[in-house]
């Protein structure tokens, strides 16, 4: 289980990132995407990417390679995100729609990003 997790942990962002922009870059020159794709998929993606590049930075300032990001903060983080674009863009945007699903993703993509960076210390090392 310790080698899976260290293999996640070690991928998922790149592998993450790629993916993102592949979406965002087919969706920009007009591919058609299935529905997940296209609605779904960089949602999830999201709070994973944004807390890791967060977390690195936090760990580059402290020169602390163990510093993590407190659950209170990834959790309010996500919900910014949530009420940003799913209540706030919607209404001033018309590109924008709400979707409650985006926000189940949000969390899921926050609660990914919990399972294999804060495991690590708990369970592993």
């Amino acid at each position: 289980m310790h080698l899976l997790v260290s293999y996640i942990r070690q991928w998922y962002f790149p592998v993450f990132t790629v993916i993102a922009t592949v979406i965002y870059g087919m969706q920009q020159l007009g591919f058609t995407l299935t529905a997940i794709l296209q609605n779904y998929t960089n949602d999830f993606l999201c709070m994973p990417i944004v807390f890791y590049v967060c977390q690195y930075v936090v760990r580059f300032i402290k020169s602390d390679d163990h510093v993590q990001l407190p659950i209170s903060l990834l959790f309010v983080v996500t919900l910014l995100y949530s009420w940003y674009f799913e209540w706030y863009l919607p209404l001033c945007h018309n590109r924008y729609t709400a979707d409650p699903i985006d926000v189940v993703l949000y969390f899921a993509g926050m609660l990914f990003f919990y399972g294999i960076e804060y495991r690590r210390s708990a369970r592993f090392d």
